[in-house]
């Protein structure tokens, strides 16, 4: 067992992702704290308790695991899960932050409270948990952190909310990797894709279908979302970020799914324009060089739309809402 004498705290760990990487984690001899409020997709709650389920299937299976109930994105609440590891296990060791909850709506339909909902349980909850964490494994010389992002970074349809939160938590991995790398501590973030009750559902599935249609996802992308992708492949590639051996890995991004890795490439410059003098550039100079230089060859994040296309679709949306 590779992570024997290891103390973890797992969020959002009653399904999903965070059960499979709190049943890999203790098999592996680590002692988890399995967290989970047992909410619904969108954060609303009910009376489940499947915090309860992981833990009882870690107890049979011969290893030690406590429950806990409470929220990532309540500061205090988050401390206290952070301490509750420490006095029943002896320290944290392991944190690995799964929670979240989807708010899908186009920006123009979007709510306050559904932005910074999404926000709060994602962005803020991982820096929550990570604060707490990092305090005592400074103290400890010793610390892996792994942060849950999302290849919804690059922006996402409906979803504008939870790209922020997750390009967010990028640069929180990235920061996070850079002030306490001296004090033993690693931290990583894994963009999964498997099929789970927060990812999959009929509007997801069309909407995939879709972007194959339109030419926004290739043969081979849309092949792989056809495939069984469940949970449990992503959980042996965060095993390996929590070990000892893994200690000269800090700061980087993992795509993870079934059958495949890939890391990605962030911060360097591309291509890039420079001017003597002064280095003043007029409006008509970059209207002259930009399309042959800066962005030649680059791939757009969406096709541009002509403008009477624009104004047609305006058009329509404002006619329909008059009608």
């Amino acid at each position: 067992m590779h992570l024997e004498g290891k103390a973890a705290v797992v969020t959002g760990a009653g399904r999903g992702i965070g059960r499979e990487v709190a049943l890999l984690l203790a098999k592996q001899g680590a002692k988890v704290v399995v967290n989970d409020p047992g909410v619904g997709r969108g954060g609303e709650k009910t009376e489940e308790r499947p915090a309860d389920e992981v833990v009882a299937e870690i107890e049979r299976a011969g290893g030690q695991a406590l429950p806990n109930y409470d929220s990532v994105a309540d500061y205090l609440k988050a401390g206290l899960m952070i301490k509750q590891c420490v006095d029943e296990f002896g320290a944290v060791d392991i944190l690995v932050n799964v929670a979240g909850n989807l708010r899908e709506r186009m920006i123009w339909n979007m709510s306050e409270d559904d932005f910074d909902s999404v926000v709060s349980v994602h962005l803020k909850g991982h820096w929550n948990m990570a604060h707490h964490a990092v305090k005592y494994m400074r103290q400890a010389g010793f610390g892996r952190i792994v942060n849950f992002s999302s290849d919804a970074f690059k922006g996402s349809v409906g979803q504008c909310n939870y790209s922020a939160s997750k390009a967010g938590i990028i640069g929180l991995t990235r920061s996070i990797a850079k002030e306490a790398a001296r004090y033993g501590v690693t931290a990583n973030a894994i963009c999964p894709s498997a099929d789970t009750r927060m990812t999959v559902n009929d509007a997801v599935k069309e909407n995939r279908r879709r972007r194959f249609e339109a030419g926004l996802m290739t043969k081979a992308e849309y092949a792989r979302t056809l495939l069984p992708r469940g949970p449990e492949y992503i959980a042996p590639m965060v095993a390996y970020l929590c070990l000892d051996e893994a200690d000269y890995i800090n700061g980087q991004v993992f795509h993870v799914e079934r059958g495949r890795i890939n890391t990605y490439y962030f911060g360097e410059e591309y291509k890039s324009l420079h001017k003597g003098g002064d280095g003043m550039f007029s409006v008509d100079e970059l209207i002259e060089v930009i399309p042959a230089s800066l962005m030649n060859g680059i791939t757009p994040v969406v096709p541009p739309v002509k403008k009477a296309d624009a104004v047609k679709a305006g058009e329509a949306k404002k006619e329909k809402a008059a009608g």
